[in-house]
């Protein structure tokens, strides 16, 4: 955190111009924070939204009023910060942090809703005080960061907790949800649990059973917010009802774009699958990068569908690539090989009626970028 309080610092430390709230978690904080935005944009405000990762272009993580970040204010702020950033060693992410928190002071937000990037007690978000914060979900992720158990990766993300501040708690696990509950009154935070099975009965635009509990989640972040900030339920359900975030369970035409990267987001993938019935055969251009779960991942990928072609996305660093010929060993279905993105990319779409490019968000957005008019900025 210490480089983006360096920064914001720098520039009069914008981010406490508006109100804030802080979404974590390991699967489903995009969506959620999506959700959120939406119902808090029906009710009047102007609302900025930071996500992470991108697809294609890195103003996709800065919105107001989902409007993005316009190419001369990033370039702006980058040659505002250029020198700074250099001087203290400020990574990409610490940097993109302090840009967005800025520029949403610039544009006149009255409220940011903020994703957690890794983690959350040491992410370079964590220097905002918001309002509510929540934590989605947690499962085994970035352990060489967040540690070797849920246990102890709920209590990385459970440091956005704030005193005296609603934290709500979203993960159906209960002893999980124990744990970061336990964090959450530590840090002196008004813990709020979600109950365990409940789900959104309102309209929802995202497809997928899971967004039903995404959007339950999202309700009650908004129902923690103070009386004057509090959309109507109106608004609410209006705002659930309209949020969409690309490469989600994302269908267009014969493409299926989801960005599921680890093995509790493949799980729900494939539920998604089965219950959309999509047209056979159906073919899976599959790019995961070199620190997850390979095996469970293709078995379960390779029982859903009829043909799958893994590659390398281009834009991954090449020190999180997977080695493709030990991914071929574990497949569980007929595989193609192929290094080369775009001979792959050519290739899965060979006699399919449905193409999935899933694994990571670098292999749906490197697809998406070669497609037309499939970049989220267009």
């Amino acid at each position: 955190m210490g480089p983006t309080r360096t920064l914001l610092s720098l520039l009069g430390n914008p981010e406490r111009h508006y109100s804030t709230i802080h979404i974590g978690g390991s699967n489903g904080k995009g969506s959620v924070a999506v959700m959120v935005t939406g119902a808090l944009m029906r009710s009047g405000l102007n609302v900025a939204l930071y996500t992470s990762p991108h697809l294609v272009d890195v103003r996709e993580r800065m919105l107001v009023n989902g409007r993005p970040m316009p190419e001369a204010a990033f370039a702006h702020w980058t040659a505002t910060l250029l020198e700074e950033i250099a001087r203290i060693g400020a990574s990409f992410f610490e940097a993109t942090t302090a840009i967005a928190l800025a520029d949403f002071a610039a544009r006149g937000a009255d409220m940011a809703v903020v994703e957690v990037g890794l983690g959350g007690r040491l992410d370079s978000t964590n220097v905002i005080d918001p309002l509510v914060g929540a934590v989605t979900s947690v499962s085994m992720e970035h352990t060489d960061y967040l540690g070797n158990s849920l246990e102890d990766i709920a209590r990385e993300k459970a440091g956005i907790a704030k005193p005296g501040r609603p934290f709500v708690i979203g993960e159906t696990d209960e002893a999980i949800a124990a744990v970061l509950a336990e964090q959450g009154r530590a840090a002196g935070a008004d813990v709020r649990m979600v109950p365990r099975h409940a789900t959104y009965s309102g309209a929802v635009a995202m497809a997928g059973a899971h967004q039903r509990r995404n959007a339950a989640v999202a309700a009650a972040v908004l129902d923690a917010l103070p009386d004057h900030l509090r959309p109507s339920p109106r608004d609410t359900a209006d705002g659930i009802a309209g949020a969409k975030l690309a490469g989600r369970f994302d269908r267009r035409g014969k493409w299926l774009f989801d960005v599921a990267h680890n093995a509790a987001a493949f799980a729900v993938l494939v539920a998604g699958i089965e219950a959309a019935c999509v047209p056979r055969p159906l073919h899976a251009l599959l790019g995961i990068l070199g620190d997850k779960d390979h095996p469970t991942m293709l078995r379960m990928l390779g029982a859903v569908v009829d043909s799958l072609w893994l590659t390398t996305p281009p834009s991954a660093p090449r020190h999180r690539r997977s080695d493709l010929a030990s991914m071929e060993r574990l497949a569980a279905c007929p595989v193609n090989v192929e290094s080369d993105f775009d001979g792959a990319l050519a290739g899965v779409q060979r006699g399919a009626a449905t193409v999935l490019v899933t694994g990571s968000f670098h292999t749906v957005g490197d697809a998406m970028s070669r497609l037309p008019g499939f970049p989220p900025l267009g």
